[in-house]
């Protein structure tokens, strides 16, 4: 039996939940714009706690969401699970963040395209196919009207996440079909931290860092 702390913060989504054998017992969000991350998350595993009435000690392990996301996300989020690992001495489970949100989409056939928002025209972003099994790595990528054309010419594509936003207006498709309002959760983490952790798939607590896929880059304030 494995009660999972699961950590996301990888958007402006700061996400945690509690889990057992897969399941969520609790979950507590809030996607503010504000990024309140470093205010809330640890107000959150609190309550998750209290709520369950599940003390952190009983906890099985930690799960966090290792990216792609923000910089700043990833770091407290990641800082956070590995501080709860080192006092709790709890191993450390890493969920792709990407994968978790793909699992937001429920479909026959076709492919689903988790997708975060990048700068500019850029997403970060996947592709599995309708048994949530990877189909192309991930990557960072230009959006164009060309993008995910081989795609889209014999199956249905099912884009979800942040980066939605932006490709809805590039790609005009019949097969294009486009998840609005979808950010990476804790929800989803239940099932795929049950799995890792069956599998003692673990992270090394000391070394272990987020995959922020591109270096990170401090934009000047506007004057």
């Amino acid at each position: 039996m494995a009660i999972v702390l699961n950590i996301e913060t990888a958007t402006t989504n700061c996400s945690v939940s509690l889990s057992k054998d897969g399941e969520i017992l609790v979950l507590k969000e809030d996607n503010s714009p504000s990024y309140s991350h470093a205010e809330t998350l640890h107000a959150f595993i609190s309550e998750v706690f209290e709520i369950s009435n599940i003390k952190p000690s009983e906890i099985t392990a930690v799960a966090v969401s290792k990216g792609p996301g923000s910089y700043t996300g990833l770091r407290i989020g990641v800082s956070s699970a590995k501080g709860l690992c080192f006092a709790l001495n709890k191993p450390l489970i890493a969920i792709d963040t990407l994968e978790s949100l793909a699992h937001q989409v429920n479909c026959e056939d076709g492919y689903i395209v988790p997708m975060l928002d990048a700068r500019r025209m850029e997403v970060y972003s996947a592709i599995y196919n309708s048994k949530l099994v990877l189909y192309r790595e991930i990557k960072a990528e230009i959006l164009t009207e060309e993008s995910f054309k081989t795609l889209l010419k014999n199956d249905k594509v099912y884009f979800v996440g942040s980066g939605v936003e932006k490709t809805k207006y590039l790609i005009n498709h019949p097969n294009a079909i486009f998840i609005e309002g979808k950010l990476p959760s804790a929800n989803e983490m239940g099932v795929l931290a049950e799995l890792k952790y069956q599998k003692s798939d673990t992270e090394d607590v000391a070394y272990f860092e987020p995959y922020y896929l591109k270096d990170f880059v401090a934009l000047k304030k506007k004057t």
